[in-house]
Formats: C-alpha cells, sequence, structure tokens
C-alpha cells in the first residue's frame, strides 16, 4: 500500500512565523500548546530556533485523550532548567491551576530584576504558540474567562495576533496555528492528520484510515479488537481487509453487498478523535 506525502502550509502560516518573530522581544516566556497524544508531531521544529532562550512551559493539552503513562514519560522528558512540562485538559480545565504559579516560578529571576529596578508589578507577557487545531484559543477562553478569543474545531481559525489578561500580572499574546513548510518525516504528517491537524477534505480517508490501523494494530491491538469486535488475527490481516472487517461488523454496506469502506473510515477516524477506542497515545519518548 503506497502512503500519502501529506503536506498543508496555507499563505497565512508564513505570516504567522513573521509576526511571531516581531513580537518575541517583548515577550518574557513562550507557552506552547501542543498535542499529548502526539508530542513530537505537534511540535514546530522550527520554534526552538524562533524562540532561543526563552524561558518555555510546553503544555500537553488533550490528556485526558492520551495513554495517562506515556503522558508521565513526556513530562519527565521535556521538564528541564528552562523549561516546565504540564498535561492539561481545556475541556475540563484540568492542570489550568499549575500554569500561572509555574509562569512566576520559571521567570522568579525576571521578577527580581524588576523589583530591583523598582518595577515590581510590571505585567509578565507570555506568548501561546501551537499549531492549528490544538487547543490554544481553547486554553485561552478557559484561563482568561472569556470567549473573546474565536474557538473553532478546525484548522486554521485564528489570523491574529490578540492580547489577553489571564491572571494578576499576566498577560498573554496569541497567535494563529502555523505549521511547517514541510514534514521531513511522512510519519508526522500522518500522525498530524490523524488527530485532525490537517484539512481532512486534502487526505484520502481511506489510506489515512489504514495507516491509523497499522499503528493502532502494533500499539494498542485490544483496544481495536474490543471497540470492533474483530474476530481476525490483526498481525496476519492486510490493512486493508481490516478495515473491510470493522465496516461489515459496523453494517455499512452499499448495493451489490459490498462494503463501503469510505464511510467506515470516515468512522474510525473519527472514533480515534473522539476517544471512543480508547486513550492512546501515538508516540513515546525516544531513549535518548
Amino acid at each position: 500500500m503506497q502512503r500519502q506525502n501529506i503536506q498543508w502550509f496555507p499563505g497565512h502560516m508564513a505570516k504567522t512565523r513573521r509576526l511571531i518573530g516581531e513580537k518575541l522581544p517583548l515577550i518574557d516566556l513562550v507557552a506552547e500548546i501542543i498535542d499529548a497524544r502526539i508530542p513530537y508531531s505537534s511540535r514546530n521544529p522550527e520554534l526552538n530556533e524562533w524562540v532561543k532562550s526563552k524561558p518555555r512551559i510546553i503544555l500537553l493539552n488533550k490528556c485526558d485523550m492520551a495513554d495517562e503513562s506515556v503522558t508521565n514519560e513526556w513530562v519527565e522528558r521535556l521538564n528541564d532548567k528552562n523549561t516546565v512540562a504540564i498535561p492539561i485538559d481545556c475541556k475540563t480545565g484540568s492542570g489550568f491551576n499549575k500554569f500561572i504559579p509555574s509562569v512566576k516560578n520559571i521567570l522568579q529571576d525576571r521578577i527580581k530584576k524588576l523589583e530591583e529596578k523598582g518595577m515590581a508589578g510590571k505585567t509578565l507577557k507570555v506568548m501561546i504558540v501551537g499549531i492549528p487545531n490544538v487547543g490554544k484559543s481553547s486554553f485561552i477562553n478557559r484561563i482568561a474567562g472569556t470567549n473573546r478569543a474565536k474557538v473553532e474545531n478546525r484548522p486554521g481559525v485564528t489570523r491574529g495576533n490578540q492580547w489577553f489578561m489571564i491572571g494578576k500580572g499576566v498577560e498573554m499574546m496569541d497567535t494563529p496555528g502555523v505549521l511547517w513548510p514541510k514534514f521531513e518525516d511522512n510519519t508526522v504528517g500522518e500522525h498530524l492528520a490523524f488527530c485532525g491537524s490537517v484539512k481532512d477534505t486534502v487526505l484520502d480517508v481511506e489510506l489515512l484510515a489504514m495507516d491509523l490501523i497499522k499503528e493502532l494494530k502494533v500499539l494498542y491491538p485490544q483496544m481495536i479488537i474490543d471497540r470492533y469486535k474483530l474476530k481476525c488475527d490483526l498481525e496476519n490481516t492486510d490493512d486493508y481487509d481490516i478495515l473491510t472487517e470493522l465496516g461489515k461488523n459496523r453494517g455499512m454496506k452499499i448495493s451489490g453487498g459490498d462494503v463501503d469502506t469510505e464511510r467506515m473510515a470516515n468512522t474510525f477516524l473519527e472514533e480515534f478523535r473522539n476517544t471512543k477506542i480508547g486513550r492512546i497515545t501515538l508516540e513515546k519518548p525516544l531513549n535518548n
């Protein structure tokens, strides 16, 4: 089976990169939101070059949808002297109470220097960044107690920089979601597509569903078996045959008795994204 070459770089994203670079000198800390299900693929590889040595908080959003034990591994791996990692859930607010204290803790040297200059209480400025559909606007709406940041469950909604007060003495700048010009590793593009950060309209959903099946039958085989009541040997069954079996078990037939594999592919992707298959993390920290 030929894998898809997934790329998506709308024109407004080039502008976003420029805006981030222009505003960065005003910023004390960068808050990066990533998807806890794909912590590697949902991080922009260009971001380290952009933000350089700025202190950073990494928010592993959708942690309620991810494998908790693997999320804990990622938190341990991402934490260092200049970075704090916090699992959060924008729907329930889980982990939000750690954010502002973490901002002030990681910026304590900056706060001390401001006090020494007679500037105690000066507003700390945080820039929030992340790829499309990762939850930036939802995070701001909840932490700022406002719905002024436009929220929509589809990539590419936020277009311009917006500032929000998120707590006493802490202000946050929202930025549009930005991908990078090219996915060097096709797996990165696939993982983003699985989680909805690349528009389905530019993809072959059957190929995408089969690629997801290929990964899940290795990582979480029992979840697929339990959810779809499969009887076949996953390891020795072709991915298309598994997709067909899923559709057959769901009664997704078309005229002539064939299985509607396109409809089943859409259903499979939707059920993965809605955690109906289970709490799944597709990427683990590398052991190096």
